[in-house]
């Protein structure tokens, strides 16, 4: 009963000074819509990402010919970059019972004509085995075939930026386009990806067979990459260590002498990005939680105004018989109904915001309703922080001497 009669009072004098109040309450309103917004954005962000890379699939190995190191946020190869083949390739699905396929990968930017448009883009190599590993399926048309592989047949299957940049609105499928002058048909175009993990256009590049970019267009006997697919997420380990054996083997690596090759986990990936997203989310809820605590310090400003111009009225409930308690209780929840009416229009300012960021921005955006509530008692726990010492220094006053204040 104490609380509510001392909310009632809190809400009765809050209302006499309507401007202040409204002040106070801005300051917690904007500290909680920004702590709920950022987190939004933050989530989205990482969402997007973690979604990007799963949808490469969580068994993908990434073979890498030479040393990768991560230059300026992407990775780089180094060292020996020749050292990989498709007969590697082929070996690795036929010798490990932890492997369900693996693919060979060749790629390199080249000029695309069909008629009088031109467009430079990526232009990869690969198997049949592919499409199953890396997600990458014709949305119209095919995929190459294993006897188009042996055959090194000049087929090829378009993403749709470059099918927007070559035939704009016409069909792509049946027609001759030519990559550095070769004739190639177009057999497939494949279904839309979007930007990747690393801010690379995955529908900018057209794939062909890995035999026909390597002897038609390259003139090369080594591959980049080699894509493999684990069996299940569980094998993830055992096919890593039977990769790195089969491939030693295969390279006459002795003991003791580096790998010339990389493997590269998508588990281990996907763990790493998540780890960074998470930082990224908590920084900006953290620089956001800056401008909750200056609405703190804006109650605790208020707090004192109001206890300064009341020091008769706090002499006089003391004089009646108010306890000590009385006061401290009655100033506590002043401060708390202002920290609580901020920081509930401040949630739902905050969801609204990150609703219409995702709709009329590129930027994703996810509201955690645990940061909601977060955001929401920590802006009743800064209410309640701030608003002690005024709430205890208007209860030690001296009746008399309130009293006698002017």
């Amino acid at each position: 009963m104490k609380l509510i009669k001392g909310t009632r009072i809190a809400l009765k004098t809050l209302g006499a000074h309507k401007m202040r109040t409204a002040l106070a309450v801005i300051g917690i309103v904007i500290g909680v819509s920004a702590v709920v917004l950022m987190v939004a954005i933050g989530r989205g962000a990482q969402e997007s990402v973690l979604k990007k890379i799963q949808g490469l699939g969580t068994n993908l190995i990434i073979v890498t010919a030479g040393k990768v190191r991560i230059i300026a946020g992407r990775p780089r190869q180094t060292g020996n970059t020749t050292s990989l083949t498709a007969r590697d390739a082929e070996a690795l699905a036929a010798e490990s019972s932890a492997i369900a396929s693996a693919a060979a990968f060749q790629g390199k930017k080249y000029l695309v004509k069909y008629s009088d448009a031109s467009t430079n883009t990526i232009v990869s190599g690969t198997t049949p085995d592919f499409p199953d590993i890396r997600n990458f399926r014709p949305g119209l048309g095919r995929f190459f075939t294993d006897d188009e592989v042996k055959a090194s047949m000049r087929v090829a299957i378009l993403g749709k930026t470059v099918v927007r940049n070559l035939f704009e609105e016409r069909a792509a499928i049946g027609e001759t386009i030519r990559i550095n002058n070769v004739p190639f048909e177009v057999i497939g175009v494949l279904e839309e990806k979007g930007v990747n993990a690393i801010g690379q256009d995955d529908d900018d590049q057209i794939l062909i067979p890995i035999t026909t970019v390597m002897h038609r267009l390259m003139n090369v006997i080594y591959v980049n990459n080699i894509y493999v697919a684990a069996r299940d997420v569980s094998l993830m380990d055992k096919a890593v260590s039977d990769i790195g054996a089969i491939i030693r083997e295969r390279h006459h690596l002795k003991p003791g002498k580096d790998d010339d090759f990389s493997i590269q986990n998508q588990m281990d990936i996907l763990r790493a990005e998540q780890e960074t997203s998470e930082t990224f989310t908590m920084l900006l809820g953290g620089i956001a939680a800056i401008s909750l605590l200056v609405g703190g310090v804006g109650i605790f400003a208020i707090m004192l105004i109001s206890i300064k111009e009341r020091i008769r009225e706090i002499g006089l409930r003391r004089a009646l018989g108010a306890r000590k308690k009385d006061i401290l209780l009655q100033f506590i929840m002043e401060a708390l109904v202002l920290s609580l009416a901020g920081g509930i229009i401040g949630a739902v300012l905050g969801v609204l915001g990150s609703i219409i960021v995702g709709w009329t921005t590129e930027l994703p955006t996810s509201v955690s309703v645990l940061s909601v509530v977060v955001a929401f008692l920590f802006s009743a726990a800064i209410g309640l922080f701030f608003g002690i010492y005024p709430a205890r220094k208007a209860a030690e006053f001296d009746p008399i001497h309130a009293l006698r204040s002017e």
